[in-house]
């Protein structure tokens, strides 16, 4: 495996780390965006350590800042932010396939790099799967009665309460409106850009971490957000409550790579040397 810097796109803007496999033996190129502000790297170098890895087992990998974050400057075109996002990572894509020969990809993106993960994966054929980690959700009655049936019964809450005659600084700290909630998309919107994506054959992988419980907080409220659709046998779904927003412990990280690599290995297989992908 090497690895090479490049910078690309449509107007030479985009800077990006490409893995190439010794041996190119995976037709599947794997893609990933910016988590937020976070330039390639990733958070704690997560993207880092997951190109790698899948390198070492045969896939194409492309780590890249889109416009404007990191080292990517602007395109210079008047376009929105949908139009630059998908610009961007078809920019991507054509990169691979000319260094790597790769003809599908699987994108991935942390929080608002999964929401323009998901932008890009409802229009592009070219994206054959995805894998959205912290991506849209959505506070559902079940999510209510999880969060605030407990503190019903929390005697230890009501007695400070009652001491102090009214709800503490403390108390009041506890629900917040979302701190990694990505930009907001209408619910109906997003179930049937699931339902479109996996009509199409492409394959999901939804990870969730403990690190959101102000908005989700247990694996059933997947199909809670989402419909049956989450019970597809294209879409796998995983709830972490153990893990942060950002992957900040190294186990936790090492896991997450195990939990992706599995997914890809099952989903996007790479052949054994010399035979057809």
């Amino acid at each position: 495996m090497h690895e090479r810097a490049f910078r690309f796109g449509r107007a030479s803007h985009l800077v990006g780390i490409a893995g190439i496999p010794a041996a190119i033996a995976s037709e599947t190129g794997v893609v990933l965006l910016n988590a937020g502000l976070v330039h390639r790297i990733g958070p704690f170098r997560l993207h880092v350590d997951l190109t790698r890895r899948l390198n070492a087992l045969g896939y194409a990998t492309l780590r890249f800042d889109l416009s404007t974050v990191g080292d990517s400057s602007s395109s210079g075109q008047s376009q929105t932010k949908q139009e630059q996002v998908c610009a961007d990572v078809d920019d991507a894509m054509r990169l691979l396939a000319g260094e790597a020969g790769c003809t599908r990809f699987v994108l991935m993106g942390l929080c608002s790099g999964a929401q323009n993960a998901h932008i890009v994966a409802c229009t592009d054929p070219k994206v054959a799967g995805a894998i959205f980690l912290d991506g849209y959700a959505y506070r559902t009655i079940g999510y209510r009665f999880r969060y605030y049936v407990p503190k019903i019964f929390d005697m230890a809450r009501w007695r400070r309460m009652l001491s102090r005659g009214s709800q503490t600084a403390t108390d009041k700290q506890k629900d917040p409106d979302p701190v990694f909630a990505v930009a907001p998309s209408p619910r109906d919107v997003v179930r049937a850009d699931f339902v479109d994506m996996v009509a199409r054959g492409m394959k999901i992988f939804l990870i969730y971490s403990g690190g959101i419980s102000n908005y989700f907080n247990h694996r059933r409220q997947f199909r809670e957000c989402f419909g049956p659709v989450m019970s597809d046998a294209r879409v796998t779904t995983t709830f972490v409550r153990e893990s942060d927003h950002t992957y900040i412990l190294t186990g936790d990280r090492h896991r997450l790579v195990e939990r992706i690599e599995q997914w890809l290995s099952r989903n996007f297989p790479v052949p054994a040397v010399g035979t057809s992908s």
